[in-house]
């Protein structure tokens, strides 16, 4: 999977199981079913969507057994409809159903994302605007998200905290004013670029005449966006908007020039892309 570090994915698995195996074993699959049986399972779509995660859902499988052979149908970022089967599981029974939850987890909830994602950047397609992340993301899961949303057509936001200063208006209220605190960041972080939050034309030209990299269009309206558009781009300075949007609204946001629209709900409120394994016989 581009871009992640295997030794992060393989701690989140691991965590992820210690959930499902706290006491060792998976009582249910023990108990009725018996030892040495193999079996087939499904890994079949319910819904329409996007896949992301698919490799980690076969990593899941191999963590709990490695005798549990994934052949894949599929592969992350494309488009798939209902009923289709993304990957076929073979191997021991209880195996198979001890892993069952803890894959599909993982592997919907990522597809959910991707899925989400996907929508807004259909919603502005040709627009030249691009469908980015937040740092709204499920603690533990930023890395997989941010995945995701990749595979959904989407760029990343930073990462963390140090990746890119973002001044908000909190920052801006405590070094007084939105010129003190991208000078306060630069003297300090002269390196790194620096976004600024605004909430009106006159914050943006305010952060445009500082020397922002990129200023951040919180909760305006498309008239004040297309206006903070005209200030920014001829000082070569990025827009992004944030802040209420909907998909609805969405090709209206992108038609202001804004190079960027950040979704937080693309990670914090995604629905999860319904994906079930149907076992069958060997």
């Amino acid at each position: 999977m581009t871009g992640l570090d295997p030794a992060y994915v393989a701690d989140v698995i691991r965590r992820a199981l210690d959930e499902d195996l706290a006491g060792g074993v998976d009582v249910t699959s023990a108990a009725t079913v018996p030892a040495g049986q193999s079996a087939t399972g499904d890994l079949v779509a319910r819904a329409d969507g996007v896949v992301a995660g698919l490799p980690v859902a076969v990593a899941v499988f191999a963590a709990v057994d490695p005798a549990l052979v994934v052949a894949a149908r599929v592969a992350d970022g494309d488009r798939v409809r209902r009923g289709d089967v993304l990957a076929t599981v073979t191997g021991p029974t209880r195996s198979l159903l001890t892993a069952e939850r803890t894959a599909l987890n993982l592997l919907c909830h990522l597809s959910g994302v991707a899925t989400a994602t996907a929508a807004w950047v259909a919603a502005v397609a040709g627009s030249g605007a691009a469908i980015r992340d937040t740092r709204k993301t499920t603690p533990g899961l930023r890395a997989l998200e941010k995945y995701a949303v990749r595979q959904g057509g989407g760029v990343n936001h930073r990462m963390s905290l140090s990746d890119a200063a973002l001044v908000k208006d909190n920052h801006v209220i405590a070094a007084g004013g939105v010129a003190a605190a991208y000078r306060l960041v630069t003297e300090r972080y002269p390196d790194l670029p620096v976004e600024v939050e605004c909430d009106s034309v006159a914050d943006v030209a305010e952060a445009v005449g500082a020397g922002a990299d990129l200023v951040l269009l919180d909760n305006m309206s498309p008239a004040d966006m297309t206006e903070a558009v005209g200030i920014a781009k001829p000082a070569g300075t990025r827009t992004e908007a944030s802040g209420g949007l909907t998909l609805d609204t969405a090709r209206a946001v992108a038609a202001t020039g804004v190079d960027f629209i950040s979704i937080g709900a693309l990670t914090h409120s995604a629905k999860i892309l319904d994906i079930a394994l149907d076992l069958r016989e060997a």
